[in-house]
C-alpha cells in the first residue's frame, strides 16, 4: 500500500497535533524539531529542584487538547490530568484593591458588588456577550483552514464578521460593563493573549473572557508540558516518526510543489506534503527562496507588525508566598502610556504591568523546597537590527522593586534564577524579531485575515502555529494543527 507521506517541520502544540490526527488516519508521518524537547514554547524549564513551564501558563479549552487523543482512541487522562482551578488569578491594582477572578458566577458578582455596583449589575450581560461572540467564532471561524483568499469570501462568514464587533476596541467594549479603572485594565489584558493592545485590538477577543470566566482554566497536573509530551507520546504509538535535535533547512520543491525537506546535516526526505508548523514571518523566508513565494516575498513580511514579546524571569524560593495564587498580575498605574511604550515607542515600559506564575500553588510537587515564580512582562519585539533595548539585570532589578511596591518580598528567597528576553525567544523558537505571537492584532486587517494555512505560491506547502489561521494560544495552535490535518485527510481519501 503507498502511503500519502507528510513532513512536519516544528514539534510544538499545532505540528504534534497534525501528527497525530494524521498518523491515526494511515499516513506517514515524520515530523522534525530543531530542539530538544516537544512542545515550542510549552516548553519545560528546570532549575535545581524547581520546575516550570515557560509557557503557555494559562489553559483554557480542555477539551480540545483532550480531543487530539480521544480521537484515537485512547484515554487521554493516561497522558495528562486537567485540573479546573477555583480562583484563578488574583489581580492587583494600584489603589489598592483586587480581585480574584474566577468561573464562579456569584462570586464574581459577590466582589463586583463592593469593587463596581455597575459592573456587578451588568456583569450577567457581559456574561451572555461574551459568550454570544465565543460561539459565532466558534461556528465560523475556529473551524475553518483557509488556504486563499476566496475562502474568506463566504456570506455566512462575511455576516458573522459583522456580527463580532470587529470595529470597536476591546477596551470600548470593556467599558461598557465596568467603571472601576482597574477591571478595565484586568480584562483588557486578554488582549495580550493574542500579543496586542486593548486599546486597538478588536472587541470580538472579549471572547477571552468567556473561556475564563464561564468555562475555567486549567491546569495540567505535573506542569502543562505534560500536554505536549502526551502528544508527542500518541503521535508515536501511531506510528508517526519524531526526530527532536534535528534542524531543517530548506523545504524542497519541484515544480511549485513541495516534495520534502533538507536536514542540518544534508540528508533530505521526501515528501508528498510539507506542514510548516513555525513562525511563518520567520520560517517560510528561511527555508523557501524568494523567487518560489512571490506572494509573500521579505518586503511583504517587512510590513507587518510583530507582537509584543516577553521578558521572563524564573526564579525558585527558598519559601511560600501565601499572598500568592496559582495566576497573579500586578498592573501598572497607566496602562494606555504602558501600550503606547510597547507599539508606538517600540520600547520596555518603566513601570510594566507584572504577572506571576506559581504552579506551585496548586501542585507543590513541581517545586518541593518553594514556590517556583514564573515572572513576565510584556516587552517590545527586538528592533529590525535585532538590538533588544534593555539591560537584562537592570531590568530584572525594576521588576522586583515594583514587585516590593506590592508587598511581594522575594530578593532575599532567591535558591535559583534565571532571564529569558526576547533574543532568547527569537533564537530559541525562531519567532520573528522574539514577537511571542507572529503579527499583532491591532489592525483589523492582521486580527481577521491572518495568514491563511496554505501557500499561494507553493502547492502541498501548509502552515500551523500562533501567526497563522486561527491565531496565537495554546488553544487556537491545537486548532491549526487539527484543521491542516483533517484538510489533507479530506484531500487524499
Amino acid at each position: 500500500m503507498n502511503r500519502q507521506h507528510i513532513a512536519i517541520v516544528g514539534g510544538g502544540l499545532g505540528g504534534l497535533a497534525a501528527a497525530v490526527t494524521l498518523a491515526h488516519a494511515g499516513m506517514r508521518v515524520s515530523l522534525f524539531e530543531k530542539n530538544s524537547h516537544f512542545g515550542g514554547k510549552l516548553m519545560p524549564v528546570e532549575l535545581g529542584s524547581y520546575r516550570f513551564d515557560f509557557g503557555p501558563n494559562t489553559i483554557t479549552m480542555p477539551g480540545l487538547f483532550q480531543q487530539v487523543i480521544a480521537q484515537t482512541g485512547r484515554n487521554p487522562e493516561d497522558y495528562f490530568q486537567l485540573e479546573k482551578l477555583a480562583v484563578h488569578t488574583r489581580n492587583h491594582f494600584t489603589d489598592g484593591s483586587h480581585i480574584d477572578f474566577t468561573a464562579d458566577r456569584e462570586d464574581m458578582i459577590r466582589q463586583l458588588e463592593t469593587l463596581d455596583p455597575f459592573a456587578a449589575e451588568r456583569y450577567p450581560d457581559f456574561l451572555a456577550e461574551t459568550e454570544r461572540l465565543y460561539r459565532l467564532s466558534e461556528q465560523y471561524f475556529f473551524p475553518l483552514s483557509f488556504q486563499s483568499f476566496r475562502d474568506y469570501l463566504s456570506p455566512a462568514l462575511g455576516k458573522a464578521l459583522l456580527q463580532v464587533r470587529p470595529y470597536e476596541s476591546m477596551d470600548r467594549f470593556f467599558s461598557r460593563y465596568f467603571k472601576h479603572a482597574g477591571l478595565r485594565q484586568a480584562f483588557g489584558r486578554y488582549a495580550t493573549y493574542i500579543g496586542s493592545s486593548p486599546y486597538k485590538a478588536p472587541a470580538t477577543f472579549a471572547m477571552i473572557a468567556h473561556l475564563e470566566l464561564a468555562q475555567g482554566v486549567f491546569y495540567a497536573k505535573g506542569g502543562n508540558t505534560s500536554i505536549a509530551e502526551g502528544f508527542a507520546a500518541v503521535a508515536a504509538e501511531c506510528g508517526a516518526e519524531l526526530h527532536a535535535d534535528t534542524a531543517v533547512t530548506r523545504i524542497l520543491t519541484k515544480k511549485g510543489a513541495a516534495c520534502g525537506v533538507e536536514l542540518a546535516d544534508g540528508r533530505t526526505v521526501e515528501a508528498d506534503a510539507v506542514i510548516l508548523n513555525g513562525d511563518l514571518l520567520s520560517a517560510f523566508p528561511e527555508l523557501v527562496d524568494e523567487q518560489e513565494r512571490p506572494s509573500f516575498r521579505d518586503a511583504k513580511r517587512n510590513k507587518f507588525e510583530p507582537s509584543i514579546s516577553a521578558f521572563v524571569i524564573t526564579a525558585g524560593l527558598d519559601i511560600r508566598l501565601p499572598e500568592l495564587k496559582h495566576h497573579n498580575v500586578f498592573f501598572s498605574a497607566d496602562y494606555p502610556r504602558e501600550f503606547r511604550e510597547l507599539f508606538a515607542d517600540k520600547n520596555y515600559s518603566g513601570d510594566p504591568t507584572i504577572y506571576i506564575s506559581n504552579s506551585s500553588h496548586t501542585d507543590s510537587a513541581v517545586s518541593p523546597l518553594g514556590d517556583n515564580l514564573f515572572i513576565l512582562v510584556n516587552a517590545p519585539a527586538l528592533t529590525a537590527d535585532g538590538q533588544l533595548q534593555v539591560d537584562p539585570e537592570r531590568y530584572k532589578n525594576r521588576i522586583y522593586d515594583l514587585l516590593e511596591h506590592y508587598g511581594i518580598f522575594i530578593r532575599g528567597h532567591i535558591k535559583e534564577e534565571r532571564i529569558f528576553t526576547p533574543a532568547f525567544i527569537c533564537d530559541k523558537f525562531g519567532s520573528y524579531r522574539g514577537a511571542l505571537y507572529g503579527p499583532s492584532s491591532n489592525r483589523p486587517q492582521d486580527a481577521f485575515l491572518r495568514p491563511a494555512n496554505a501557500s499561494r505560491d507553493v502547492k502541498g506547502l501548509y502552515f500551523v502555529g500562533g501567526s497563522v489561521h486561527p491565531g496565537g494560544g495554546s488553544p487556537m495552535v491545537t486548532l491549526s494543527g487539527l484543521n491542516v490535518a483533517r484538510r489533507l485527510i479530506r484531500n487524499y481519501s
